[in-house]
């Protein structure tokens, strides 16, 4: 058994600081007034820092595979009587896969950034956000306590605000930005208050020691109440989850996220900070496994974001914008393993799900060049032929989403739907048929866009694209600012054109994982002992990993069962109805919108939520506000109590002035006066 070396920690986890550093400080007027360093420079620094963490995080995996764990402090940051505030790691597993998970994806999304944003006048900010990104979500992931995975979950948020908003100039990534930093601190307000409730009880930060305590925790009650501590705990941790992993009703800045750059749209919305959640609560499983409730919570939470945000991916017409909803959708198949105490395939779903999607976002990036920064599918078609390289690459993330047997996103998928048939914890039975739908949906969305956009009679204009269409589901067009608000390249004329290598190679390199790494991990995450002593389940309570380990025969023989199973019909009839309606009939769907328009226009409005945390919690919260300030404080405080009290002051100072005569005489007699009053006052008390 080999032990854990705190200094490589350090590295991989500092690299990407390093050189995000360097790379906002000398490549931007910010600290000098000009740039110091070019474009080359600054994409070459920040990708060889995650190269440097990508390498190590690969070589840390291979020693945890071996058998070495590490739980350490690297750095007392503060003592605040017997509490230290720590700097430290938690190297297991668990945490070493996703470590390389996330500089996996995230290199490749900084060599993919040098193609897609060669024109843009922020390239060098750019790399500096993407690389500092990458530092923050290493430092949640690798660690070993919850005051620095506090410090991880916001870093990630503040950076993604910066991102989301990077064409700062555009009104609608300007909202967009905000709408994502405002719903997150609603979620980050639940995740600190989970996070006090387990300190306040343990006393301690540590992971060790909190999750040491759960069978004690389990036995107390939450004050005043006949309420368990821990589902209070559990639920409020979960609701930071729910904000940084979308679920509803905490999902709404996900697809306006969406304005940010295509590389952002890869990297957080596919691979790292949207999976924060779930990643924190398989770390916490161990507390999360003493509450039934908590549990039947998530997964009703994750089973109707599985289904019900996957259905609007179906009327969306910006490429992006499936994809983003597709995200929203299998976030909510990761919620619901996590409710059903799977949490094992979870996370594998999580890493399938990484690769696969950050290809699908960076092949539909790839196609937005293609198309001189036009995004709407209705302006797509016979793409093909143009582009080869994106098309089978985009084919292949497409299968693996589905769920294709034999592809990654296949055997996650798949144990996902058996878990929730087994899990016993009420609310299962509506994740089961939730996430079964959402097979068809998936498979609906995503051949839509695959067909749409390589398929079919070319509807692009070579002369302008002078016909965009608008989104109307969005309430704004899709195309009321180029993406890129800095290039004008979305005019140009000219058929589509396959990308530069620096974009295609991400593109084949994320096809090879998306395609087997499903069967390669499968036995040791889900039913070897990968997980082992990282991930509690209480498999008298909760059975479901126990009775899906029984059907489980490997990798070649459940890739043959696939052809046979429900879920593979639902994923062909979703295939059929969308090639009958893109394809065949393309009448088909004008005719189903308008004998459907109620429907339609629900799933238009996204079943109003936006129409409601704007009109009624916003507007709500600004009445309430105005209403603080005009009552509260300025008549109030301001008017009564501070400026009333020097009124009174003043009132009496004027009346007692009138007292003064300045006469001795005066004084003397009143000096008499008070004498005689004050002996009255005794004698007439005895």
């Amino acid at each position: 058994m080999t032990t854990g070396v705190p200094s490589l920690y350090l590295l991989i986890a500092f690299a990407p600081l390093v050189t995000a550093a360097l790379a906002g400080m000398l490549g931007t007027s910010f600290l000098t007034g000009r740039a110091v360093i070019g474009r080359s420079a600054a994409h070459w620094l920040t990708i060889l820092g995650v190269l440097v963490s990508a390498i190590g995080s690969v070589y840390t995996l291979t020693q945890t595979l071996g058998g070495m764990t590490f739980n350490g402090t690297v750095y007392t940051w503060s003592l605040l009587g017997d509490i230290r505030l720590e700097v430290g790691f938690l190297i297991d597993n668990l945490s070493a896969m996703m470590m390389v998970v996330v500089t996996s994806v995230s290199l490749m999304v900084h060599i993919y950034t040098i193609g897609y944003m060669a024109d843009d006048p922020g390239y060098q900010r750019f790399f500096s956000y993407i690389s500092l990104f990458t530092f923050s979500m290493l430092m949640l992931v690798m660690s070993n306590n919850m005051l620095q995975l506090f410090f991880g979950w916001e870093a990630v948020g503040l950076v993604s605000y910066l991102l989301i908003g990077f064409w700062y100039k555009k009104p609608t990534a300007i909202f967009a930005n905000m709408k994502a930093f405002l719903i997150n601190r609603v979620g980050d307000f639940g995740f600190i208050l989970g996070i006090g409730l387990l300190f306040a009880y343990t006393g301690s930060l540590d992971y060790a020691t909190v999750f040491g305590q759960a069978d004690e925790l389990a036995q107390t009650g939450f004050p005043g109440t006949d309420w368990q501590l821990l589902t209070v705990a559990c639920i409020s941790l979960f609701v930071g989850a729910m904000g940084k992993s979308a679920q509803v009703p905490l999902h709404a800045w996900l697809p306006d996220s969406m304005e940010g750059p295509t590389p952002i749209s890869a990297l957080i919305h596919a691979a790292t900070m949207v999976t924060a959640g779930i990643f924190m609560v398989a770390r916490f499983s161990p507390v999360f496994e003493h509450s039934t409730t908590a549990l039947s919570f998530i997964i009703v939470i994750g089973a109707i974001g599985a289904l019900f945000l996957g259905i609007l991916g179906i009327i969306q017409n910006d490429i992006k914008r499936v994809i983003a909803y597709s995200t929203l959708s299998q976030l909510g198949y990761m919620t619901v393993a996590l409710g059903a105490s799977a949490y094992s395939v979870a996370i594998f779903h999580l890493m399938t799900h990484a690769f696969f999607k950050a290809l699908l976002f960076l092949g539909a990036g790839s196609v937005i060049i293609g198309m001189h920064h036009d995004q709407d599918i209705r302006n797509m078609g016979g793409l093909r032929k143009y582009m080869p390289i994106t098309w089978i690459t985009f084919l292949l993330g497409t299968l693996a989403l589905v769920g294709t047997p034999f592809f990654s996103g296949y055997y996650s998928k798949e144990h996902i739907i058996e878990a929730a048939h087994a899990a016993n914890v009420w609310g299962a039975g509506f994740a089961y048929y939730a996430v079964l739908i959402g097979v068809f949906v998936t498979s609906l969305y995503s051949f839509r866009v695959y067909f749409m956009v390589f398929h079919g009679k070319e509807r692009f204009d070579t002369h302008g694209h002078g016909h965009q269409h608008g989104d109307s589901e969005e309430g704004h067009g899709a195309h009321a600012a180029p993406e890129h608000d800095a290039h004008d390249d979305h005019h140009h004329s000219g058929p589509p054109h396959e990308s530069p290598g620096v974009v295609t190679w991400p593109l084949i390199l994320l096809a090879i994982p998306s395609v087997i790494i499903g069967l390669i991990a499968i036995d040791a995450m889900l039913f070897g002992d990968f997980f082992s002593g990282v991930i509690t389940v209480f498999g008298d309570r909760h059975p479901a990993m126990a009775e899906i380990a029984e059907g489980f025969h490997g990798w070649l023989a459940y890739g043959l069962h696939g052809f046979l199973t429900l879920p593979f019909w639902l994923v062909v009839a979703g295939a059929v109805v969308a090639w009958y309606t893109c394809l065949f009939r393309p009448e088909t769907g004008d005719a189903i919108r308008r004998n459907l328009s109620g429907v339609v226009n629900l799933l238009e409005n996204k079943y109003y939520v936006d129409w409601f945390n704007e009109n009624v919690i916003a507007r709500g919260a600004r009445v309430l506000g105005n209403g603080l300030w005009q009552v509260g404080d300025r008549k109030l405080i301001d008017g009564l109590i501070v400026n009333g009290s020097a009124r009174m002051v003043g009132w009496l100072a004027a009346v007692s002035r009138h007292l003064q005569s300045g006469y001795i005489y005066h004084y003397a007699f009143s000096m008499i006066v008070g004498i005689l009053a004050l002996i009255t006052f005794f004698v007439l008390i005895k």
